[in-house]
């Protein structure tokens, strides 16, 4: 299984509807993509205060490396992820993705 991590800087002027609406976009493709298993969005929560600046974040499962790649390139993707990137703070600079394979 691929865990895929994304933490993002939303703009200061991103409301709370506006993420929602984002991350909404995203679940949907829960299902609709073949071999994307599960997503799970949020604000970061840790007090260790190391966050730089990366104050919202999500996790999506995938099935294996065949399932990511599926995923990346897919049109619905593509669009739900540019409305994504247009949110942030510098666009693609306030973006950090991480894949981890995760053990069967």
């Amino acid at each position: 299984m691929i865990r895929h991590c994304v933490f993002v800087k939303f703009r200061s002027g991103v409301s709370a509807d506006e993420r929602a609406e984002i991350y909404a976009g995203l679940a949907a493709l829960v299902g609709q993509i073949d071999g994307l298993l599960s997503a799970d969005f949020g604000p970061n929560v840790s007090p260790e205060g190391m966050a730089k600046g990366f104050n919202d974040g999500f996790i999506m499962d995938l099935a294996d490396e065949a399932a990511r790649d599926r995923y990346l390139v897919d049109p619905a993707h593509k669009a739900a992820g540019s409305r994504l990137v247009a949110a942030l703070e510098g666009g693609p600079d306030g973006l950090m993705v991480f894949d981890l394979k995760i053990a069967d």
